[in-house]
């Protein structure tokens, strides 16, 4: 899978946080790019187009990212999903990973970070 075939959803309540996101992903080729601004609309957005990649906010303003990760992984096991979360701890880092994260990112993050994050979810992908 190239970067240009990768759907990706942003579940993020910052317009600002999907804003850098999705200008960063287009930067690195990758046009099909859905946001949304809570859980609800990101379980919806994701249940229309299961994506391979996906940026979830770990708190929601109406559902715990931690809970929605599960639900994702519920529909689509194969699909990547990195939090994102401003309160970079050891638990919220356990919890995701033995949720069936794979990754996680602490706000702010750099181009850099994000670009590394998607190419390793799309050569895992392949394999």
């Amino acid at each position: 899978m190239t970067q240009q075939q990768c759907s990706v959803l942003i579940i993020d309540d910052a317009y600002t946080v999907r804003e850098y996101l999705r200008q960063t992903l287009l930067h690195l080729g990758i046009s099909n790019v859905q946001e949304a601004a809570n859980g609800k609309r990101g379980l919806s957005a994701f249940a229309e187009q299961h994506h391979d990649l996906v940026f979830l906010d770990i708190e929601l303003p109406d559902i715990n990212g931690q809970q929605l990760l599960q639900q994702i992984k519920t529909q689509a096991d194969k699909t990547h999903v990195v939090m994102v979360t401003a309160h970079n701890s050891v638990d919220n880092v356990r919890n995701s990973i033995a949720s069936g994260a794979s990754g996680f990112i602490a706000k702010p993050f750099s181009p850099q970070k994000i670009k590394n994050i998607v190419e390793r979810c799309l050569s895992a992908k392949l394999n």
